[in-house]
């Protein structure tokens, strides 16, 4: 019984966090960006927000029934949307849609939705990953990029291999569990971003 509380505590907790830092810490520090600091940024940038962390983990949940090419497609989406973010930057309410996207893979991992509905999802997550370097010059514009790909190829990568190692755990039940923590989560973030 305890370990299925485990997950509700961990929700509980994080009702007080913010769902994603919307800038990055480069600019608080003054650096220059550059070829190097892009990258470090695209490396890092992934792992800042809780809401992009879970949405990977959540992933790597709808992953482990897919093939490697179903999150290679994800990555090149996320790739694309970023580049999209760059050219045509603004989209109205982006934050609180990047946390619904928490609510909508709880929803098709307990297979209320169709699996699809997660490209367009990754496609937002990437979106709004390119906030933090609009404005700045091609050559760490690129290698930003190659780090989130990188960074967020291992995030995923990472989770898999993880979760594959609990076969066990991941039963029906956990899984409901799982998926309604997540939805939970995801609708806290974006009843923060909203009243933020």
């Amino acid at each position: 019984m305890f370990k299925r509380l485990l997950p509700i505590a961990g929700f509980v907790a994080l009702l007080g966090t913010s769902p994603a830092l919307a800038h990055h810490p480069f600019e608080a520090m003054a650096l220059v960006p550059g070829p190097i600091t892009g990258l470090i940024s695209g490396l890092a940038h992934p792992l800042l927000g809780l809401d992009h962390i879970f949405f990977m983990a959540a992933l790597a949940l709808v992953g482990l029934r897919q093939s490697l090419r179903w999150m290679v497609a994800l990555l090149g989406v996320g790739l694309a949307a970023t580049s999209l973010g760059l050219a045509l930057p603004g989209l109205p309410l982006a934050e609180p849609l990047v946390a619904l996207t928490l609510v909508l893979e709880g929803l098709v991992l307990i297979k209320r939705l169709p699996q699809w509905l997660l490209l367009p999802a990754f496609a937002l997550h990437g979106y709004v990953l390119s906030a933090a370097v609009i404005g700045w010059e091609p050559a760490p514009i690129a290698t930003y990029l190659l780090g989130l790909l990188v960074s967020q190829a291992a995030l995923l990568l990472l989770f898999v291999a993880g979760l594959r190692r609990l076969p066990s755990r991941l039963d029906p039940a956990t899984q409901r569990l799982l998926a309604g923590v997540l939805m939970g989560i995801g609708a806290a973030f974006a009843w923060t971003a909203l009243v933020a």
